[in-house]
């Protein structure tokens, strides 16, 4: 497990909007403490932007492999960046 603060750009398939995905999203980010956003896509996926420990990150990303209780996932695609430590907050766009 390594303390590096990292970036991740996360898509997350399925049916995963009009579940309150996003807002179950920025609920588990900020108990990680992780910093980005969060938004709906217009073909129908969420699109989550995660800035934090890596170890944190991998946590939120397991997480969205279930999402909330309404939720079916399909997939999730992880790329990892290299943190901009732009963020101050994790919100919902």
């Amino acid at each position: 497990m390594t303390d590096e603060l990292t970036r991740a750009n996360l898509i997350v398939l399925g049916r995963v909007q009009g579940v309150f995905f996003r807002a179950s999203t920025l609920e588990q980010a900020q108990q990680l403490g992780l910093v980005g956003w969060v938004k709906n896509l217009p073909e129908g996926s969420v699109e989550i932007v995660a800035e934090g420990r890596r170890y944190a990150i991998e946590e939120l990303v397991t997480w969205c492999r279930q999402g909330p209780p309404m939720a079916k996932v399909m997939d999730v695609l992880t790329r990892w960046e290299e943190a901009t430590e732009e963020f101050q907050t994790f919100r919902i766009e």
